[in-house]
């Protein structure tokens, strides 16, 4: 909602517009080198999220991941079956599951991050000069207020 004493400036505006989109591409192109062509979008980023943390819950990765917890069962049952998780019974609450990375899952989630590192790395270096990654690297410094 625009606060109308303070209207967003059209540059504002613009850069909002512009990044969002070049985000969501990047995010794309990263998720096209890391993903690999038997998980879905949806089944590699619920991988990397539990491979963000030792174990944790479906419904802990339904509300993260912005899906319904029934969602989020088929696909767990998806990596389960690809052998890249379990699901054990939370000890201290029984109707919870614990969802962990099998060894599979931590090698994929590993590989994964650094394919995506690597691919990163080399597009930066075929395709900026120097002078360019410093621009980049303080953009992203500058970029890294809005997340904080």
């Amino acid at each position: 909602m625009q606060n109308e004493t303070n209207p967003i400036e059209a540059s504002a505006l613009q850069a909002s517009l512009d990044l969002r989109v070049v985000v969501g591409r990047l995010r794309r192109r990263i998720m096209q080198v890391t993903d690999g062509e038997d998980l879905t979008p949806s089944q590699a980023s619920v991988l990397m999220r539990i491979g963000k943390s030792e174990a944790v819950t479906a419904a802990a990765l339904a509300t993260a991941e912005h899906v319904r917890q029934q969602s989020m069962a088929v696909t767990l049952t998806s990596l389960r079956k690809l052998g890249l998780i379990t699901r054990t019974p939370d000890p201290s609450d029984g109707r919870r599951q614990i969802v962990e990375l099998t060894e599979a899952g931590r090698e994929r989630v590993e590989g994964a991050r650094q394919a995506g590192v690597e691919w990163l790395a080399r597009a930066f270096q075929d395709q900026f000069d120097d002078a360019e990654r410093r621009t980049i690297v303080e953009a992203v410094r500058l970029l890294g207020r809005l997340a904080d």
